[in-house]
Order: C-alpha cells, then structure tokens, then sequence
C-alpha cells in the first residue's frame, strides 16, 4: 500500500485526470448501454412460479403485466350512456397503444364482476405484451395520459398496477443529495475545516458514481434490479463517506505528529487503507454470499452494490492520497496548523477528552453496563419475534400517485381484495379435466375469502395442443393481509387437489400477490442456512485477524443482536405502524420478503468494520503491552469518536432515504440506520469495551496448536508498531 500510496501522491494531477476521464467515459458507455433492469422474481418449483411458466409456454399472450383503469362517477352510474361512451372510447385508444395486448371492458358481455355493486366504479383490466420490467416507461407513460385524459367533472380516472407503479418511482438524486450535505455538516463539525470536509465527500461521490454507471453494461450481462441504483447509493454513500474518513482522520494524526505531508499520506493509506480494504472485502463478501441463497431478483441487488463497495473502496485508496498531495497541510484547519507551527501538537493526549475519560469509566461499572447494553438491546429486538414477511401493497404508496388513489377507489367500491387478484391457470388434457375444471369453478366461489371469480376465455397452445384457462380470483382482504395468505395456501393446499387428484388437469395458484406470498416463504426457508454462512464466516475472518477465539464469539454474538434490534425497529416501525404515518408511508404492513437476507449481508459487513477498527488498535495495544486494561482503554480512546463520526455519517445517509416515499427503500434506510445506531452507540462503545475488560487475558487466548496451523492475516504492517503510538492518540 505504501508504494501505491506515495505514487498516486506524487502523480496528484494524473490520478484525478484519470479518475475524471474515467468517470465521463463511463458516463458516455452508460448512456450508450442503456441500463435493462429486470425485477421480475423468477420462483422455479412455487404455485406462482409454475403458473407463469405455464402462461409463457402456452399462453404468451396472457404472461405479461396485468393492470387497472379504474373510474368512479360521484353522481349517477358508470353505465349511464354518456359516461359509458366516453370510457369506451378511451378504452379503445388504450388497447391500440404500443405494448398493449389487450383491454378487457367492464362494458363487454359477462364482465358484470368489473361494476360495484352500486353502479359507481367500474375497472378495466389492461394486459400489456411483457412482464412489468420490460416495458418502457414511454410506453407506460402513453397509457397513463390516454386513460387520464378522460377525466371530466364528476368522473374520476385512475391507473393501478406493477407497471404503473415502476412509471412514478422517484429518482434517488434528492435523497443522495440529502445524505451527501448532512455527511458534509458532521465532517465539518468533526474536522473544524471545509477543506478536510471535501476530501471523504468527493472521494465517496466519485466511488458511488463510478459504481452507478457501471450498472448499464452489468445489466447486459446479468439481470439487475430496478432497485439496484437506489441501494447502491445508500450502501455506496455511506460506506464511502467511512472509508474516507478512517483514512482522513489518519492522515490528519500524522501531520499533527509532525510528519510532512506526503510521509503522513503514506503511513495513512499503508495503516488505515490497509483496514479499509480488509472492510470492504468484507462487506463485499457478506454481499456476494447472497448469491448462496440462488434467487435471480436478489442476486440482481447483491452483485450491484458489491461492486459499487469496490469502487468506494479504489476510491478510497487512489483518489485520496491524490487529493491528500493537492491540499497538503491545509487537511488541517487554520487553528491545528497554527498550533503545530508553534509546537503545540505531536503529543499524546490519551488521557484527555471525552472518550480517554469513558474508556476509564467502563472498567469501574463494566458488569453495570453489560447488563444494561444487553437490556436495551433485548428491549428494542422484542418486536422481531412477530416479524411477518410478505409485501407492501399500494396503499402505501404515495397519497399523489396513481396507484394509491386507484387502489382506495377499487376498495371503496368492490373491496380491497380486487387490488391483488389471484391467478388461477389451469391446463385440461382430456373431457375428464375439462368437466373437473368446471366443478373447480363452481366452488371457487364459494370458499371463504373469496370475493368474486372472472374466467376469461380458454385458449389452446396450438391447434391441438392442450386448452389453457385463466381465471381471476378476487380476494375478500387485501392483498397484504394475513387472510390473503391463508386463502392461497387453502386453495393450493385443499381445495384444488379435491379436484384435481385422479385427472391429468394442471391448476396452478399465480398472480403477483401470490408470488410475493411465495417468494416471502422462499426467503424465510433460507435465511438460517445465510445466517450460519455469514456468522461462520466473520468468526473465522476474525480468528484469523486477532489469533483469539473470544473476540470472535463476541462479535458474533453482537452482529445477532444488532441484526435483532435491526428488524426489532422495522416491525415497530413499518409492521405496528409506529413510524408510518409519520413519514408518508402507508398503513401497518407486512417486511419485505427479500429486506432480511440483504440487511444481514450489509449489517454482518458494516459491523465487522467497526469491530475491526476498534479491536485492531486494542491489539496493537496488547501486543507491546500484554495489559489487557489498557488496551481496551487505548483501543476506545483512539478509535470510538472517528467510529461514532463515522456512525452518524452513515444514519444520516441511510434516514435521508425514508424521505424518498417509496416504503421498500425506507425499510433498508431504518433498518439500517438503526442496526448502525445500536451498533456504534451501545455495542462497540458500551458492551465491547466492558466484556473485554471482564474477560481480560482470555480475549487474547488459541490454543497453540490452532495458532500454528492457521495462517497469518495481518491487517496493518509491523511497522506500524514502531510509530503509532503517538499518532494514535493524538486528537481527531
């Protein structure tokens, strides 16, 4: 590291030219690219899945989107002639539209299921040629305007539905652009100087850019999710803005000990760039392990971020020590650098400040403040054990959009249920199918939970193929209701095999909100087998690293409570509906099926970070010392105001994303910013510090026959020991 540390200090102007070439010419290739995102959640062996295999093998033209034109009158009914005519007429400039199959009219014969009971609101069902995600948002732009432009005094128009919803999904600029000047108020609170607040910040934007724009050639190369930008600017925001400042905090540590400019980028980037990438190898791994869990939609969201990880990471260890050789001392503000030019700085100050004087309390209450630390920690992980995984439907979307106002009009007037219809596809080879099909159909009706049935016209694969109906099955409750689920698994579980047992008739239960009730399943089954994978890992990660056994288990046992606390906050939050209504976010509602797996990845990854800078400087610490007091001391003095600056860079990041209205990015945004909270605030500075210190030498204990059959992993050289002490102590 020191070699490309003082090479890229030294060749300043070439390393940002390159760094600015690379970002125009990656810039230009994205445009040219065009990023192809695919949310589309591929579930092989499920109900859902099953059924969209059979539609796009038999019936393509039924396999794409399926969404809503709804109106309402406030007076009269929505078959009064004029009101009919003029719907009608939209309705056939619709279904002429570019991506548009077809339009099934409420006005059309059989189609009285699409008319509320008291004439006032009237649906449309609009199946588009493809799946949601391929769609062009122009495409769904030119349906929205026809439909809307309808509207007229007394009738309200609407759109509802998957591809409608990903049409008014809100950019993630204003809420980047949020996180970035909130990083930038706590830099310049913790530096004192605009300057020193510059360097994490340009190094974290062109991390996370150069990540963002790498999307448009991935996405050609593998399906990468419509969410993947989003999440790699929170994750990319916030583990950049740290990585920078651990090494700018160095850096400015080694100009205050007296070392000259380029000597102290030198031992920063060989010292705290060393650190930084060992903690972006780790989140990157926690990340790629999601692969594991085989799902083409999260393998989507997992390889995105990790590689905007990496490029936060070369950032970090290029870009800065260039930037460190432009401004040279003035990383310091005018007060330090006055001080060091009297003399006044390169001494110890361990035994001063804030930090010096907790590290020093810790050890007289330890016992105190482990059973306090894990109090609260059980106290805010509580709510986990009522976790519910499923989806959010569109009542809390935005009260603005189309979707929300579509979805409380087709409540208001047939029942929440016809929001999320479930897809019945069914495949009859014989007359003994055809006539078990209709008996299916017959009871469908009456099996509690439902609401209404609409069978569409049966259709053949081929002139002798076998025929293919779809059927819609209008729920009683909402589509993310617990009721709903049930009502799936009863008619997968009991009311079709009655049916269909002894026939060759295939019936498949489909439909989004099927698929994310199986993909919610899918998840559930998954996550211990991911759990154990990034907890073995860390543990080993971490024996390696510390030669110890204890410190492992500790941050284990911790990365489980802070995951705890974590999804303990997303229930009260998003599930009890205690934050809510507060920030524009809908009605109580179920976690996101796939929220847990990539939370853990992040959490496991950005814990192991702070555990690393904290307990590395405890180690040095140990080995010139054996005193295990002190080193918990020197470790906490040194290390937990840069991690706590560090903390509240990264909760600042991630809450400025709750403000963006859509719920899923705001479940990672307070999931997040709360497992980080906890993490920085109570684990690394309360319960760490007081189990070390209560352990004492056996924080440090392998047996010696493990010792010498592992392999060393350094994470800061030797050399380190021969200098550090001072510069470690001095203040940030």
């Amino acid at each position: 590291m020191s070699g490309l540390a003082r090479w890229c200090y030294q060749h300043r102007f070439v390393v940002i030219s390159a760094w600015i070439c690379l970002l125009i010419g990656l810039t230009v290739m994205s445009q040219a690219a065009r990023t192809t995102y695919d949310n589309s959640l591929t579930l092989p062996g499920t109900g859902s899945g099953n059924a969209q295999a059979l539609l796009l093998r038999s019936a393509p033209a039924q396999a794409g989107d399926s969404d809503q034109i709804v109106w309402q009158v406030s007076h009269g009914s929505v078959t009064d002639p004029a009101i009919e005519q003029r719907i009608s007429a939209m309705l056939t400039q619709v279904s002429h539209l570019p991506e548009v199959a077809s339009v099934a009219s409420p006005y059309a014969p059989g189609s009285q299921v699409q008319v509320s009971s008291d004439g006032r609101t009237a649906f449309a069902t609009v199946n588009f040629t493809k799946a949601a995600d391929d769609l062009d948002h122009a495409d769904i732009n030119q349906v929205i305007i026809a439909a809307t432009a309808a509207r007229e005094p007394g009738l309200a128009v609407e759109l509802g539905g998957k591809a409608i919803a990903s049409a008014e999904q809100t950019p993630a600029s204003n809420a980047s652009l949020i996180g970035i000047v909130a990083a930038a108020v706590i830099l310049v609170i913790a530096f004192g100087s605009l300057l020193a607040m510059v360097l994490p910040i340009v190094t974290a934007v062109a991390g996370v850019a150069s990540g963002m724009l790498l999307m448009a050639p991935l996405s050609h190369m593998m399906s990468v999710n419509g969410i993947a930008p989003i999440l790699g600017a929170l994750i990319g925001l916030g583990v950049g803005v740290d990585y920078a400042l651990f090494i700018v905090t160095r850096h400015r540590r080694g100009l205050q000990s007296g070392l000259d400019p380029e000597q102290s980028a030198v031992q920063a980037l060989n010292t705290s760039g060393r650190a930084v990438l060992f903690a972006g190898g780790t989140v990157c791994i926690a990340l790629l392990g999601l692969l594991a869990v085989n799902l083409q939609f999260i393998d989507g969201l997992a390889v995105p971020a990790a590689l905007t990880v990496v490029c936060t990471v070369v950032a970090a260890v290029t870009l800065l020590p260039a930037l460190f050789g432009v401004f040279g001392s003035r990383a310091l503000s005018r007060k330090q650098r006055r001080r060091l030019r009297a003399g006044e700085l390169g001494q110890a100050t361990i035994g001063n400040g804030l930090w010096a004087r907790w590290s020093r309390t810790v050890p007289r209450f330890a016992a105190v403040f482990v059973s306090l630390g894990l109090a609260v920690t059980v106290v805010v992980s509580a709510p986990v054990l009522h976790l519910r995984l499923g989806f959010a439907d569109a009542s809390n979307d935005p009260t603005s959009t189309h979707t929300y106002k579509s979805y409380e009009m087709l409540a208001e007037g047939f029942g929440p249920g016809f929001n999320g219809p479930l897809v019945r596809v069914a495949q009859t080879q014989s007359p003994a199918d055809r006539a078990a099909l209709d008996q299916l159909n017959q009871a469908l009706s009456a099996v509690p939970g439902v609401a209404a049935v609409q069978t569409a016209p049966a259709q053949t694969g081929s002139a002798t193929g076998p025929a293919i109906e779809v059927t819609q099955v209008f729920p009683t409750t909402a589509p993310q209701a617990p009721a709903t689920s049930t009502l799936i698994n009863r008619l997968r579980n009991s009311v079709v095999p009655h049916y269909t047992n002894g026939t060759t008739l295939q019936v498949y239960v489909g439909g989004l909100t099927a698929t994310f009730n199986d993909f919610a399943a899918t998840t559930s089954d998954k996550l211990p087998w991911l759990l154990i994978t990034i907890v073995g890992f860390s543990f080993l990660l971490l024996v390696l690293a510390f030669r110890s056994l204890l410190i492992p288990a500790i941050t284990a046992l911790l990365n489980l409570l802070a995951a705890a606390a974590s999804f303990g906050v997303l229930t009260a939050f998003f599930q009890w509906g205690w934050g809510t209504r507060a920030f524009g976010l809908g009605a109580p509602s179920p976690i996101e099926g796939y929220l847990p797996e990539l939370v853990l990845a992040v959490l496991f990854g950005l814990s192991m970070d702070y555990q690393v800078f904290l307990v590395s400087r405890m180690a040095e610490e140990w080995s010139h010392t054996r005193d295990n007091t002190r080193s918990v001391l020197v470790g906490v003095t040194d290390t937990a105001r840069v991690i706590t600056a560090a903390a509240m860079i990264m909760i600042a990041v991630f809450a400025a994303f709750v403000f963006m209205g859509q719920r899923n990015i705001a479940e990672f945004g307070v999931g997040l910013a709360a497992a980080v909270a906890l993490d920085a605030f109570i684990l690394r500075t309360v319960l760490v510090p007081a189990v070390m210190y209560l352990c004492g030498r056996a924080n440090w204990w392998l047996p010696r026959s493990l010792d010498r059959r592992l392999p060393h992993l350094t994470i800061e050289p030797p050399a380190r020991k021969q200098s550090a002490r001072a510069p470690q102590s001095a203040t940030v």
